[in-house]
């Protein structure tokens, strides 16, 4: 069985979202290009085709049973990498305005030629998340952030929640051991001026767990935050 143009859309239907033949097309052209350039940079240590569409696609695209997506909500995808979650998210939701960042000027490159191979529309920002955060035209401005298996959840609250507009969510994709980083990372979301939602945990079809944690942004961002990244490394909230 074809793991991408036919099992993708199989599991995504048992979450309840619906990939057509055109995005399952999609993903498989988006498989294919990653493998192709993970031959010449390092992008992902997951090669098999089934995994691919299990632990990178179907992964990224639990949000959208998570959490309701408002139509053409601003979404910034915080240190992308081979673009997971924000181009699967893209590819399922059409109406989503996506921003991809990271801190590495070669994977924006491949990130550009999967979007113009797939045909859609992405802002692609070469900075780190702390120097992002601190951009006028990016503070305070995303009625959706995600990070996917970037960093534990009180460095990432930082990272992440300068984007967000008051009002909007971080969604923060974690494996296993998710509820002792959120036991950590209490004073992290007060001091940021937000509040955990709610917490949805899921298995994928190879038995491995994910838990999203969707953190509720309820004023802006105070003026000292985000700091500078060895700050934050070295002396997490």
């Amino acid at each position: 069985m074809d793991p991408v143009r036919t099992m993708l859309p199989e599991y995504a239907a048992e979450h309840g979202i619906a990939i057509d033949a055109a995005q399952a097309e999609k993903f498989q052209t988006y498989m294919e290009l990653l493998l192709e350039w993970n031959q010449k940079m390092n992008l992902t240590a997951i090669t098999e085709p089934e995994a691919v569409a299990c632990r990178h696609f179907l992964d990224s695209l639990l949000p959208l049973e998570a959490y309701p997506f408002p139509e053409g909500a601003s979404v910034i995808d915080v240190g992308t990498g081979a673009g997971f979650p924000g181009i699967p998210l893209k590819i399922a939701r059409p109406d989503l305005r996506l921003t991809l960042l990271d801190s590495l000027a070669k994977r924006l490159t491949f990130l550009g030629e999967v979007c113009a191979a797939l045909e859609i529309d992405a802002d692609r920002i070469h900075a780190r998340a702390e120097e992002g955060g601190r951009r006028t035209d990016l503070r305070d401005q995303f009625d959706i952030a995600c990070a996917r298996a970037v960093a534990p959840l009180n460095l990432l609250c930082e990272y992440c929640l300068p984007f967000v507009k008051p009002g909007g969510v971080f969604l923060s994709m974690k494996g296993p051991g998710a509820q002792e980083e959120l036991e950590r990372a209490g004073e992290a979301m007060r001091q940021l001026s937000a509040k955990l939602e709610d917490v949805r945990e899921f298995t994928l079809p190879d038995g491995s767990s994910r838990t999203i944690l969707i953190v509720r942004k309820q004023g802006r961002t105070p003026e000292k935050y985000p700091r500078h990244g060895s700050k934050i490394a070295k002396k997490p909230l």
